[in-house]
């Protein structure tokens, strides 16, 4: 299982939001290069980055943060916020990220989302935000009338591979992951998942470890390492154990 610290991104600083509420943000740092050294120092085999300015916008506003990240690592770097053309996608890429996430594209033009995976294959990740069953998109401003179980067949029958999934209601709470619905999604879906959401400590990574074997491949992991609730290291050594 892979640990992906996560690394969002608000006006070139490194932020994190609870429930995804732009007004509930702490900034962490003002420099996402030291940020990211720090998580591979620590072992961080992956990074997940997002760019909340393009989630809003609907294009990716980070681009100058997101190469200094990849100047800055040499791990590879998954990207999602904003992307939502393949001009977006082949840009990202271009610069170097391993593999772009699609958000509130795959709700809204899901025919887009077969011919991201036609060209760039397994390069192409979706990300589902849920709340209360329900997908939520643009930034999570926005409640979609799509349910997760839905818009998971719908991507699967597109060839997409890898899904990340996030309970919103439980995103920078340190409330505690519910294992059991991410492998039932996985279980539901045959598609790996990576899961987000209410992560807070060592026993939130065994539980997901537990459940590795229904198909929940990755964790991402944000509020619990930026406040110290969690050991990156210790967490990347029972993922990988």
């Amino acid at each position: 299982m892979i640990i992906f610290p996560a690394i969002d991104l608000r006006g070139g600083k490194c932020v994190r939001l609870i429930q995804g509420d732009f007004d509930k943000e702490t900034v962490y740092s003002d420099d996402p290069q030291a940020t990211a050294r720090k998580w591979q120092a620590a072992g961080a085999k992956f990074l997940h980055v997002v760019d909340l300015d393009g989630a809003r916008a609907g294009s990716p506003q980070n681009l100058d943060a997101i190469q200094k990240i990849l100047d800055a690592v040499d791990i590879p770097i998954e990207v999602g916020g904003g992307i939502r053309t393949l001009d977006d996608m082949e840009r990202l890429l271009t610069l170097g990220v391993r593999r772009v996430i699609l958000g509130s594209v795959a709700v809204e033009n899901p025919a887009l989302v077969a011919e991201a995976v036609f060209r760039f294959g397994d390069r192409i990740v979706v990300g589902i935000d849920a709340k209360g069953g329900f997908v939520a998109t643009h930034g999570w401003e926005k409640s979609s009338a799509v349910t997760v179980v839905e818009l998971v067949k719908q991507i699967a029958a597109a060839g997409v591979k890898t899904i990340i999934y996030t309970d919103i209601s439980k995103d920078g709470m340190l409330s505690g992951v519910n294992a059991a619905a991410f492998a039932e999604l996985a279980e539901k879906s045959g598609a790996q998942i990576v899961a987000s959401g209410g992560v807070k400590s060592i026993e939130d990574i065994r539980a997901l470890k537990a459940v590795e074997s229904a198909g929940v491949v990755g964790v991402i992991v944000g509020k619990a390492i930026y406040t110290g609730s969690l050991d990156l290291q210790s967490a990347i050594e029972l993922a990988e154990a």
